[in-house]
């Protein structure tokens, strides 16, 4: 938001020492305001000036056929800053992470998520942020088309619960 808070994965930032965030040509020093494993979302802070803040969208309104653009960060120093697109392929996907992730309600793309792209924005076609990217699922650990996003409306929630205090 345009208060430096950024949403993404724990699994992205679990560990970290110092963390970088880059925006266009600028790069800030960023830090962890609070991380849920059980959902597998965290919140950091950069301080900066003039940022902008997405809109959020409502993940229940989403549908089954509905585009989707998938933005991410896959390779970091090769492929940065890449969106792709696709539809909404399921909702309510469970039983994925074998208990890793105890709280799962995923959405189902076919937009590309790489390796990398965890933590990037899934946004509809009035680019309003529907979905955190979290993973995919493949045989070869490359993209085949079976992308999966925490819905909004539950990162929602735990992103207020993390600025706030941090669990």
């Amino acid at each position: 938001n345009a208060e430096g808070y950024i949403l993404t994965n724990n699994h992205v930032v679990e560990g970290a020492d110092d963390l970088q965030v880059s925006i266009g040509k600028d790069t800030y020093d960023a830090e962890i305001v609070g991380r849920d494993p059980e959902s597998d979302l965290a919140v950091i802070k950069i301080d900066g000036k003039n940022l902008t803040s997405i809109s959020l969208g409502d993940s229940d309104e989403l549908q089954v056929g509905e585009w989707v653009l998938a933005i991410g960060n896959p390779f970091a120093a090769v492929l940065d800053q890449t969106v792709t697109a696709g539809i909404v392929s399921a909702k309510g996907r469970t039983n994925l992470t074998r208990g890793q992730i105890p709280f799962e309600d995923f959405i189902q793309t076919d937009a590309a998520i790489n390796p990398g792209n965890s933590g990037g924005a899934l946004v509809n076609m009035n680019g309003e942020l529907v979905g955190i990217n979290t993973m995919i699922y493949s045989s070869s650990g490359g993209n085949v088309g079976i992308g999966f996003a925490i819905p909004i409306n539950l990162a929602k929630n735990v992103m207020e619960q993390l600025i706030q205090s941090g669990k």
